[in-house]
């Protein structure tokens, strides 16, 4: 009977990409409140498209963050 065990490269992957999410998750809010204070600004526009691709790139690597980890843990494979 084979044991289960934790995919230990699979984990360092996620938490790799956790650390992008984590970094992300604070890029973009901060982007997005600077883009917000300053409305008279040439580059507003610019500033919050950004900020919100970032905000939906954090999201986006989040889940792909925690698939990765479950899928270490728990995947036969």
């Amino acid at each position: 009977m084979e044991t289960k065990r934790t995919n230990k490269e699979l984990l360092v992957k996620g938490i790799k990409t956790m650390g992008l999410t984590l970094v992300l998750m604070f890029l973009g809010p901060t982007l997005f409140y600077v883009g917000l204070s300053n409305p008279e600004k040439t580059l507003y526009i610019p500033i919050l498209i950004v900020a919100s691709i970032l905000c939906i790139l954090a999201i986006f690597f989040a889940f792909k963050g925690l698939k990765t980890i479950m899928d270490s843990m728990f995947k036969n494979s």
